[in-house]
């Protein structure tokens, strides 16, 4: 087995794992990030950059040149009900420079910020890199086994960072306790073709007692469907024709286009988690994102979450990975500064998913518009507090590492105790 050592090796290169590379890396901390696929490019996953993260950009210098790839942005985020749009957040009173969401495929984003990151010869990506164990010594994590087609790789390190997602293999290899609060749904992805003429701005439908959404992406409208928990298997029992007409019920504009899915192989399906961790750190590791507590698909925060938590760690463990191994109590510094945004978040979710998707999903609801949307399109000030809650989060962070060379630290005391 090929084995290398680093100061940091971070298992998963999405949000949370390639910005806390980028930013560690920018500290002149040397960092390894592993990715288990060859590349960025997969669908269906969280396209939203919210102006928490466009802020992130701007201080550290990248907005202008961010910005100048394809995008949309979204100003204002409404909701159809039937024939009616209701407007639920308005993101143009956010105290921040850019005030408006961005729309971009996660697999741009991401090849943007790693492309950045490398500009540091201490950060290093491995694609095709898929933690498959971890290493030990008595009861601290020293490292990480890997997976890749050339063969294993054994990498030690003074820190692991869990954010290899919701189904985080490294939270599971460290037995780290999950307190799981269930979701009533999940969600199932699927491509519409665009026509011309066709609007560019998300639309979110809410008919007969289903929500669908639709995220435009040049070429192609990318749909995600509702389903109670656990439909899908019910849904395929109908057939593709039966699952065709259930589809063109809740498709607005697009629903003539719905013959263009021939099979439930087109179509995707999102498990939808909410749990948490009740310890996000050991002896040696330390998981953020998703891998710390997964996020439901309401508010489409959970990036914004990950890409806090990675902001966070960067803040608080920089200095401290610079001149020594981190300690438990450096590791558990991050969870106390960022468990209650992520508490509070969740919370939220929790109550929509109980008081409105649920009961719609199950039909125990009239026809007609939620009440909470009524109240947000009839009192357009109120609209600033969903936008505060999907722009910004409960604890917007800021960068505050500076940028330095990398420096091969000396060995310390703490080295070898690692308490």
């Amino acid at each position: 087995m090929e084995s290398l050592t680093t100061t940091c090796v971070i298992a998963g290169g999405g949000p949370a794992g390639v910005m806390a590379g980028f930013l560690l890396a920018r500290a002149g901390i040397e960092v390894v990030v592993l990715e288990k696929h060859a590349d960025f490019l997969r669908d269906f996953r969280g396209d939203t950059v919210h102006p928490s993260t466009l802020e992130l950009l701007w201080e550290l210098g990248l907005l202008d040149k961010f910005l100048a790839r394809p995008h949309q942005e979204v100003r204002t985020i409404g909701v159809d009900v039937g024939k009616q749009n209701f407007a639920v957040a308005d993101l143009s009173h956010l105290p921040t420079h850019c005030k408006f969401a961005v729309l971009m495929p996660q697999w741009d984003f991401l090849d943007f910020l790693a492309g950045e990151a490398k500009a540091f010869p201490n950060f290093h990506l491995i694609m095709e890199a898929e933690v498959i164990e971890l290493l030990a010594r008595g009861n601290t994590i020293a490292g990480v086994v890997v997976r890749r087609p050339d063969g294993p790789l054994a990498i030690t390190a003074d820190l692991v960072i869990g954010a290899d997602g919701r189904h985080s293999t490294v939270r599971a290899k460290a037995r780290l306790p999950v307190v799981d609060f269930g979701a009533p749904f999940d969600v199932l992805w699927l491509r519409l073709p665009v026509e011309s003429g066709d609007p560019q701005e998300p639309i979110g439908r809410f008919q007969g007692g289903q929500f669908f959404v639709m995220l435009y992406r040049g070429d192609y409208w990318q749909c995600a469907l509702i389903i109670p928990k656990g439909g899908f298997d019910a849904m395929k029992a109908e057939g593709i024709t039966g699952f065709r007409a259930r589809l063109r019920s809740v498709a607005g504009f697009a629903r003539d286009r719905v013959e263009t899915i021939q099979s439930f192989d087109e179509i995707s399906l999102l498990t939808v988690r909410v749990d948490r961790l009740k310890s996000w750190a050991r002896r040696g590791l330390l998981c953020i994102g998703d891998a710390a507590h997964a996020m439901s698909p309401v508010g489409g925060v959970g990036i914004n979450l990950a890409i806090q938590d990675a902001v966070a760690t960067a803040n608080l463990l920089g200095s401290v990975l610079r001149k020594r191994v981190p300690r438990l109590e450096d590791l558990r510094a991050v969870q106390r500064r960022r468990e209650w945004p992520a508490r509070l978040t969740q919370w939220f979710q929790i109550q929509a998913q109980k008081r409105v998707i649920a009961p719609t999903l199950s039909g125990r609801t009239t026809s007609g518009a939620p009440l909470v949307l009524r109240v947000l399109d009839a009192v357009p000030w109120l609209q600033r507090i969903p936008a505060r809650f999907v722009g910004l989060g409960a604890r917007p962070e800021h960068v505050r590492t500076k940028a330095r060379p990398y420096m091969p630290r000396a060995p310390s005391p703490a080295d070898s105790a690692a308490t």
